[in-house]
């Protein structure tokens, strides 16, 4: 216990902190790290190092060169720094390098030296160029701040959504500030800064004087400052060689003491990982003398592997005491903030050696926590070199470690943990197979045919992995034939069209759409294509297309018609081309003359598609619209676009008889039709005279059954009567029934010895004043038998 705790070091009187050595940095760097800007990634990130010649006194000959390593100082990229003077350097949130450069650019690399984006953090920035610079982070997300040789600050506190703001001028600030630096409050972004004895808090809106409570007197200036990762503590370094330590705020002081130096240091950071607090457990378990529950297992678990009996006497202590329970958390929580695996495994196995002795011990947490230092271990390795804690790492989340082992093309290990871990596959392997073939595509020294054949032997059928994103990529890279290839693997067409369309591959989206049978991607690829080709062209794709080519059709129908004519007209196809100036005629054209000139069209298009029948109807249609156009000149009323039968009906109604039949023999109106259109005419106007002289004009082609029939619709049995004498014989029963003469109708259907007849009739007699005659019906079926 007492060499274990020899690196342990006293804070007061109720905690200790401790500092571990991580990994011996092997970068053989080339030039002193005070001679280089240096930034750190948060959570075991990686290192940047850019020399800075431009700060010396004489400037250096060569170029200057930025590398980025590990956390554990393994090479991840080098290049030479070819743009302009480097103020500052940090890392965003996402692991993206951001160099604020002298005239406010701020460019943007990836951790392996991949130029991304950049951006200006605007002209004011640019005409007063850059004195100093700070990269932070919010909830938001990164930020950066800048101090312009005008003394003022300008920030954006997120680069992912720029939106540049401009702070508060501090009053009679005339040069810089002896320090600076970020604070996030209430999710706002301010500027703390020192000028002289005095600090400034600079919010979006006004500048405001603070004091820090209880500091020592005497301070005539501040030297440096700093604020903790969580915006939570702040530290402030005096020229009295003080250091105040307080709530960021500026509210509550928490210490200050005297660290007997005077001079301004390099360089004052708020660190919490590493050197950091000893856990509680782990000081309740290895302090000098403890007694607690987890000190105890672990002696016994140790006496037990010696086969001593002390181990029954420990475990009896702990378990009279009930905190055997207590002892096996203390134990896993410990094993938790260890970063040797030897001690990890000693903790652990005290903890499960405390678990044989619990009946109802929940093993979740016992479980998870082998799993979480499993993994821990894995990334803490030196030729991973992601240095996290334990409580980095569950304040990350696996998915976000999982996305850092990608950036870094760790895919192997990354797998190993999905499928150790048991991620679902959309979570984890597959998410990563697709990160993996992204990066695929990228290495231009393999041909396209082998990149694509390596991809899907790969992924296959992987749930959750879209080759349409993965091609995406390649697009981006300027491999459009590798993404075409990486296309023909993807499922759904859905996700196909729309590359190909961006690709420029308009005919291809044209097919792998009507290969999907789904009618709205169609008319979207037809759209793009009508937009992109001349109409010729476009018009001679559809003919290859049947499918689109009547879809196409469709659209126009209802959007183009003068599209429609002219894809009719390419075709020759004369038939629709006839049926489209039907309907133009009617449509479009409201003068008499310009209809008949469509409808000429109309029919001239008829005959050259060898249809006599729709070129004569289109013929008679013309001959009909003159006729109504002179009956309304000559008769008044309203006669146009009235059918053939309604013109006839009209001019009977209207009392020129002689014009209908004109009419009718003009257009050959067969006597049996004209009859009908005739008898219904005469009955509506209830002309009862007139329709009696048309019945005797000349024998009815009709017959007289539809007199009767008029008649009784118009409620007039009187008149009905009168034809139902004229009805035939082989109607006579219907006709009697019709105008209520059951009794006569018997007798005729008893004269015809008709089964159908007489059955007829008795289904029309009702009650006491039919009953004669359904005896009648009755005895006459009686004497039908015999005879049989």
């Amino acid at each position: 216990m007492d060499c274990y705790t020899a690196n342990w070091n006293p804070l007061g009187d109720s905690a200790f902190y401790r500092k571990y050595e991580l990994y011996s940095m092997d970068w053989d760097l080339k030039e002193e790290l005070r001679d280089c800007l240096v930034a750190a990634a948060p959570y075991g990130g990686p290192i940047a190092l850019l020399r800075n010649p431009w700060r010396k006194e004489k400037a250096a000959s060569v170029r200057p060169v930025l590398d980025i390593y590990s956390a554990s100082g393994m090479p991840l990229a080098s290049l030479l720094w070819k743009s302009g003077p480097v103020v500052s350097l940090g890392w965003s949130a996402e692991e993206e390098l951001l160099c604020v450069q002298e005239d406010g650019a701020v460019l943007v690399y990836g951790l392996h030296g991949d130029f991304r984006r950049h951006f200006s953090m605007g002209n004011e920035v640019l005409q007063n160029r850059v004195l100093d610079a700070r990269i932070f982070h919010t909830e938001f997300g990164s930020g950066v701040a800048i101090l312009t040789g005008a003394h003022r600050f300008t920030l954006s506190a997120n680069v992912g959504d720029l939106k540049l703001r401009r702070m508060p001028e501090v009053p009679g600030l005339q040069s810089a500030p002896s320090c600076w630096t970020t604070l996030c409050q209430d999710r706002v972004a301010h500027i703390l800064l020192a000028v002289g004895p005095d600090l400034y808090l600079l919010d979006h809106a006004a500048c405001s004087s603070v004091t820090p409570p209880g500091l020592a007197p005497g301070v005539s200036s501040f030297l440096q400052m700093a604020v903790s990762f969580t915006y939570r503590h702040l530290a402030l370094f005096t020229d009295t060689g003080y250091i105040w330590m307080g709530t960021a705020s500026l509210k509550e002081k928490l210490c200050e003491f005297n660290c007997n130096i005077r001079a301004p240091p390099k360089q004052m950071v708020c660190t919490h990982e590493f050197l950091h607090e000893v856990p509680a457990a782990s000081e309740e378990i290895f302090k000098i003398a403890s007694m607690a529950p987890g000190a105890l297992l672990l002696e016994a678990q140790k006496e037990y592997e010696k086969e001593s009996q002390k181990a029954d006497e420990y475990l009896r202590e702990i378990q009279e005491l009930g905190q055997l329970t207590q002892a096996v958390q203390q134990c896993i929580e410990a094993a938790g903030h260890e970063h040797q695996p030897d001690m990890q495994k000693s903790l652990l196995r005290a903890a499960s050696f405390g678990k044989c002795f619990l009946d109802r011990f929940p093993p979740d947490s016992f479980v998870h926590m082998c799993q979480d230092l499993r993994v821990l271990n894995a990334v803490r390795d030196y030729h991973i070199g992601i240095p996290l804690t334990y409580s980095q790492y569950k304040q990350l989340t696996i998915q976000v470690l999982l996305d850092r082992l990608v950036l870094r093309r760790l895919y192997p290990l990354a797998i190993q943990i999905c499928e150790y871990l048991r991620l679902p596959e959309v979570q984890g392997v597959s998410r990563i197979l697709a990160h993996w073939a992204c990066y695929k595509v990228q290495q231009k020294d393999v041909s396209d045919e082998d990149v694509a054949r390596a991809i899907n032997q790969k992924l296959g059928d992987t749930p959750g992995v879209s080759y349409s994103d993965i091609a995406a990529r390649a697009y981006g890279c300027g491999r459009t034939e590798l993404a075409i290839k990486l296309l023909e693997y993807e499922p759904r067409s859905g996700e196909q069209v729309p590359l190909l369309l961006k690709m420029k591959r308009s005919k291809l989206a044209l097919s792998k759409a009507i290969e999907s049978g789904d009618t709205d991607l169609v008319f979207t690829v037809l759209l793009h294509l009508k937009n992109e080709l001349n109409r010729g062209d476009f018009f001679m794709t559809l003919r290859n297309q049947p499918m689109a080519l009547s879809l196409y059709r469709q659209f126009c129908k209802h959007q183009e018609l003068e599209t429609l004519k002219d894809l009719y007209n390419q075709d020759d196809n004369h038939q629709e081309l006839g049926s489209f100036h039907i309907r133009a005629s009617y449509a479009a054209e409201e003068r008499i003359e310009g209809r008949v000139a469509a409808l000429q069209t109309a029919a001239d298009a008829f005959y050259k598609a060898k249809n006599e029948f729709a070129a004569k109807a289109t013929e008679d249609q013309m001959r009909l619209l003159r006729l109504q156009r002179r009956l309304e000149d000559e008769l008044g009323g309203e006669f146009l676009d009235l059918s053939l039968h309604d013109t006839v009906t009209t001019l009977i109604l209207g009392g020129h008889n002689k014009r209908a039949e004109q009419l009718a023999r003009d257009f050959r109106i067969p006597d049996k039709r004209l009859w009908w259109l005739k008898l219904t005419a005469l009955a509506d106007l209830e002309d009862w005279e007139e329709l009696e002289k048309f019945s005797k004009s000349k024998k009815s082609p009709i017959g007289y059954l539809p007199f009767v029939e008029i008649c009784m619709k118009q409620h007039n049995k009187y008149e009905a009567k009168k034809y139902a004498s004229r009805v035939g014989p082989e109607q006579k029963v219907k006709a009697l029934l019709l105008v209520g003469d059951v009794a006569q109708a018997a007798d005729v259907a008893i004269e015809h010895r008709s089964e159908a007849e007489l059955s007829l009739v008795l289904s029309h007699c009702t009650g006491a004043t039919d009953g004669a005659t359904a005896d009648k019906i009755q005895r006459a079926r009686a004497q039908a038998q015999k005879n049989v």
